[in-house]
This record gives structure tokens, sequence and C-alpha cells, in this order.
């Protein structure tokens, strides 16, 4: 398919009526898919008491039941794929709740639906086919670097393929090779930004003019510092591995008012968290996605954990999601990397000699994340000793949870303890 042909789709404004009709085919389609070939689907839609025949209207999906990390962990690591394994040509995974990450397996049909739908946020964003991508994501099992890199490929433009780190050699490359357009984490924007002043580079002589940033929270505020440091269009671009990747959702350059969700591949409900029922748009809850055309395997009433309220459309026929406001759960995103306290947990028990009270305190340094964690020895232990259990603590984090951290060895009973539920994270972002 010519990158023409990818740059604008009809269905992007198509008619509410014409929308939904097409949602209801396909999310028909997906749940036969899912309950033929899954048996994990199969079996928890028996015992929900609910067939796919029972979906006659787009509001009959709330008689389905939702599929939480939990699923994806029970089933570690190819349970839920609906193909099988021969069919499967991409595998991604991120960080679960507990040591084993969350695994998301791709056919080759999923991967020409996420490059076109890469595609389409970039050019939603203000990209062109003429332009070059400063691809700044992290490459490998994490989806941000291969998702921005397959769909700026596939609108046509000439991606350059940085992935993370190396920030003096970011900026040479910028300045060297004139991209257009940026895909990056905000805070690590902000960390190149300073880079730049520290070589003393004029931003307004930079080619840069768009900016698209994920992969972490980031504010209204953030997005004027950045729009003022390097006079550049600053959007953003949401996804999640378990329903695709990035492009689930982006904001359009016409408004900036909050990622378009493209409804005619991700069906999104807004619910209440605790009780799990359906709120109307424009109620804040937790957002929920099902996907309508993935192959290999679907997710279905996905719980994602992130508040958010669904939005009319504006730029497009298909509605927005307002800004990430938080969790309902207690995972933390530092550095785009998902960090759950239980993660941590799992390392610090390894070690013998350290006891099962911790602390966890993410920070800002300058413009990045920075995560502390606080333990304490079972019995007081030499200077020399701390420290070789403070390096091999440090290590096993970064290497088995992808972040570095800073690690203190607090004094014997010295750590907070509870007696109801232990307050372990203090988030003073």
């Amino acid at each position: 398919m010519s990158a023409s042909k990818v740059a604008y789709e009809s269905i992007e404004n198509a008619s509410l009526d014409e929308l939904q009709a097409l949602q209801l085919t396909r999310l028909r389609h997906t749940l036969k898919h899912v309950y033929t070939n899954s048996p994990v689907y199969r079996k928890k839609f028996d015992a929900h008491g609910v067939h796919p025949d029972d979906l006659i209207e787009l509001g009959d999906l709330a008689k389905f039941p939702y599929t939480t990390k939990t699923d994806l962990r029970d089933n570690y690591p190819f349970g839920m794929n609906c193909v099988p394994m021969e069919q499967i040509v991409r595998i991604h995974a991120s960080s679960g709740t507990t040591g084993k990450p969350t695994v998301v397996s791709y056919t080759r049909e999923d991967i020409d639906i996420w490059s076109l739908l890469g595609a389409r946020s970039i050019y939603a964003a203000g990209g062109r086919a003429t332009d070059k991508v400063h691809v700044s994501y992290g490459y490998g099992l994490f989806t941000g670097g291969l998702g921005a890199h397959y769909g700026a490929e596939r609108l046509g433009c000439a991606v350059i393929p940085m992935g993370g780190g190396q920030t003096a050699k970011q900026v040479q490359l910028i300045h060297d090779f004139d991209p257009e357009i940026i895909m990056v984490t905000p805070s690590y924007m902000l960390n190149i930004a300073d880079e730049m002043d520290a070589q003393n580079i004029d931003t307004r002589k930079l080619s840069l003019r768009l900016g698209i940033f994920g992969a972490e929270p980031w504010t209204g505020s953030m997005r004027e510092a950045i729009e003022n440091r390097l006079g550049i269009d600053a959007v953003d671009i949401y996804g999640l591995s378990e329903i695709m990747g990035p492009g689930v959702a982006q904001e359009c350059i016409e408004a900036k008012d909050g990622p378009t969700i493209w409804e005619d591949h991700f069906y999104p409900e807004i619910i209440d968290p605790e009780s799990g029922e359906v709120l109307e748009d424009g109620k804040e809850g937790e957002l929920v996605f099902t996907n309508l055309t993935k192959t290999g395997m679907p997710m279905i009433r996905y719980r994602t954990r992130d508040l958010s309220r669904l939005l009319p459309g504006t730029s497009r026929t298909m509605r927005r999601m307002d800004k990430i406001t938080g969790r309902s759960d207690d995972m933390l995103i530092i550095r785009g990397v998902n960090v759950f306290p239980s993660q941590v947990e799992v390392q610090i028990l390894a070690i013998e000699s350290l006891s099962p009270h911790y602390l966890i305190e993410v920070s800002k340094d300058g413009n990045l994340d920075n995560i502390c964690i606080s333990v304490e020895p079972k019995i007081e232990m030499s200077v020399t000793a701390a420290q070789a259990v403070r390096n091999q603590l440090q290590h096993q984090v970064k290497s088995m949870i992808g972040v570095s951290c800073t690690i203190e060895m607090k004094a014997v009973g010295s750590l907070p303890r509870s007696e109801g539920k232990a307050k372990r994270v203090i988030d003073n972002r």
C-alpha cells in the first residue's frame, strides 16, 4: 500500500452510524474468534454465562467479563494466544506485577494494522511522507521504538532509529540530520533540550517542528515548556502493549485537545474502578479497551488501570480520551518503564540478608524521574557488606526490572511498619 493511501482514511470522519456499524461487525467477529480459538476466553465466557451470540448491540459488550494483567500472568507466556505459534511473527513484553513480564503476540496481519495505525497517528499529528523522523523511544521488547519506527516507515518517512540514551549523540544527530519530527518520552525530550543548551545550540535554527510524545503521563505545563524551549508543536500519542502499542490513540494537530481513539480498531469503555459498572461518556473512571481487529492475541474488555474520561470527537468522528489523571493500581511509570512495587519486593526478598521492609521514593532528577529504594538489613552489617548488598540490589533492579535506581541502606528497624496496608511508595513528582 502506498504512503498516500495511509495518509488519511475516510473512516476517520465517517458518520457515527457508519462507525458504529463497523464496530459491531468487527466486535462480533472478534468475540467469536476468541471463543472458538482460546480455551482461556471460552472458559471465562462460559463461567460468566455469556456467548458471542449474546452481542446484539454495542452496549451488550458490558455482559462480557473483563480481562486483566492477572489473566496474562496466569497464562504466561503464550496461553492467551488465539492462533497457532507458527502464525506469530513478533513477540513484545512489558513489566508485569511479578518478575515475569506481560507477553504480547502479533500475527503478520496484526503488525500490518499496527503499522497502518502508526502511520495514521503520525499523519494526524502533522507528519508527512516527506519528513524525517528521529525515534528516541527504546527498541527491543518495549513496543515504543519499533511501533514508532514501523508507523513512520509506513507513512513514507525517513526513519532515524536512534533509540534511547546517549543524549549527546542524540543532539548531534538532530543537529546534523535535520529531522522534522522526534518521537520520544516528554521527560527525555526536556533532557535533550538541556543537552542542546549545554552545547550552545540555537534551537530556533533546528529543523524540528513536531514532537510526538508518549509512554508516560505528562501535563499541559510540560507541553508548554517543551513547545516554548524548542519552538515545536508537542502532541500526545497513547498506547499500551497489551492492546497494541503506541498508536491506539493520537492527538490531532488541528486541536491538540486530547488523543483521538482509533475506534475502528479499539472499542473503549470507561468503568467505575471499584464496581466495574460502565460509566457514561464524560465521567472519569478506568479506561477499558477491546480489540476489534487483532487476531494473534486480542484483548476483550482489558482493564488498563489508567484513569481518564471519554470525550466527544472534534478533529475526527471518533471519541477522544482525556489526559491520564492517575492509576487505579500501584503501577509507577519511571522513564517510560512500568514498575510495580511488587517487582521491587521480589528482588529485595531474593537477597537473604535484607528484611522485607522497604520504601520506594520517586522524584525528579532534573527533567528525568529518579527512583530511590530504601531497605534495611535483618541484622546490622559492616560498611563493606552493606555496600556489596546495595550494589547487588541495584544490579538486580536494573537487569530484571529495567530501571536505574539509588539504594539506601537504613538501620535495622528504622523503616516504617504498618498494621494495615503498608505504604511502600512516596511519589514526589
